[in-house]
C-alpha cells in the first residue's frame, strides 16, 4: 500500500530491498516515479491510484538502472520520461539483442520470476537541459547530475518540499559509483552531493531509491556521510561509516561486499 509523506505525495516500499516508488498527486492525474519492483507490487500501486481517485498522468524514471524503469499495463499508455541521457542508455540498451539476459542475471534472487520485464525501459527523453516535467501537477524540477549511472536526475516537488533523490541518499546502502564508463566518478558524486546540498533548505522529506524516508535532519546528515565515504574511498581510506561495519542495519550486511568491489575497481 502506499503510505502518504506529505501533502499530495505518497510512497510504496518494496518488500525487496526496500525500493520506493513515488505517487505525485496532480490537478488530473498522478506522476509515478520509479514504480516497481514486482508484478503484485506494481498492481497494488496501480490500485491504490485509483483509489486516490487518479489515473496515471506521467512516469519518471531517475535514472536507467532495471529496478527504476518498469511499468505495468495498468497504469495506462502514458508518457513515461527520463533526463535525455537517461533516455539515450536505455535505448541502446534496450538494442542489444541479450537485454532480458542480462537484465535476468542481475535480479535478486527471491523476485527473479516475478519481475515484469514486457514494458521496461520505454522511456521518452526530456529535452537536453529541461528543467522540470510537464505534467499537469505541481511543479517538478530536475536535478540532474553525473552520479551512479548515466543521465541520473533527482526530482524536487517545490511546493510539497520533497526530494526524490534516486539512488543517492540511503541509510542503508553507501554511495553506488558509476564505475562502468564515468571518467571521473568520484568527482562526479562529490559534485552531485554540493548539488542536493544547495537545494536541502527547501526540503523537509527526502525519499531515496532504497531505504527510509528521511525528514530534513536526515537529509543534512545522509549528505554530510555520503560525502564523507567518498572522499575516504578517493583518499584511498577505510570509511567510518555503519552502513559497511558491524553496526549495519539486519539484513544488509552485505552491503560491505559493494564496498569492497568499489575499493578494488578504484585501485
Amino acid at each position: 500500500m502506499i503510505t502518504r509523506v506529505a501533502e499530495g505525495v505518497f510512497v510504496h516500499e518494496s518488500s525487496c530491498l526496500q525500493t520506493n516508488s513515488t505517487v505525485v498527486v496532480g490537478d488530473e492525474g498522478v506522476l509515478l516515479v520509479d514504480p516497481g519492483l514486482t508484478t503484485d507490487e506494481l498492481a497494488t500501486i496501480a490500485a491504490d491510484v485509483r483509489a486516490l481517485g487518479q489515473p496515471v498522468a506521467a512516469g519518471f524514471s531517475t535514472h536507467p538502472d532495471w529496478d527504476h524503469v518498469l511499468w505495468h499495463a495498468s497504469f495506462g499508455e502514458v508518457p513515461r520520461y527520463g533526463t535525455a541521457q537517461a533516455a539515450g542508455a536505455m535505448k541502446e540498451f534496450l538494442a542489444q539483442p541479450d537485454w532480458q539476459l542480462q537484465v535476468a542475471e542481475g535480479l535478486p534472487k527471491e523476485i527473479a520470476d516475478d519481475v515484469p520485464m514486457e514494458l521496461l525501459g520505454l522511456i521518452t527523453a526530456l529535452p537536453v537541459g529541461a528543467k522540470t516535467i510537464a505534467w499537469g501537477g505541481p511543479t517538478v524540477r530536475i536535478l540532474e547530475h553525473a552520479a551512479h549511472a548515466t543521465g541520473h536526475a533527482a526530482l524536487l516537488i517545490d511546493d510539497r518540499r520533497v526530494l526524490v533523490a534516486g539512488d543517492m541518499l540511503s541509510d542503508v546502502l553507501v554511495p553506488m559509483l558509476d564505475l562502468r564508463g564515468a571518467a571521473d566518478p568520484i568527482g562526479d558524486y562529490l559534485a552531485a552531493l554540493d548539488l542536493l546540498e544547495r537545494e536541502s533548505g527547501s526540503v523537509d522529506v527526502v525519499l531515496p531509491g532504497h531505504g527510509s524516508v528521511g525528514g530534513s535532519a536526515e537529509l543534512r546528515q545522509r549528505i554530510v556521510a555520503d560525502r564523507a565515504y567518498v572522499e575516504a574511498l578517493r583518499d584511498r581510506r577505510h570509511p567510518d561509516d555503519p552502513r559497511i561495519g558491524p553496526d549495519a542495519k539486519p539484513g544488509w550486511e552485505w552491503v560491505v561486499y559493494i564496498h569492497e568491489n568499489q575499493v578494488e575497481r578504484l585501485g
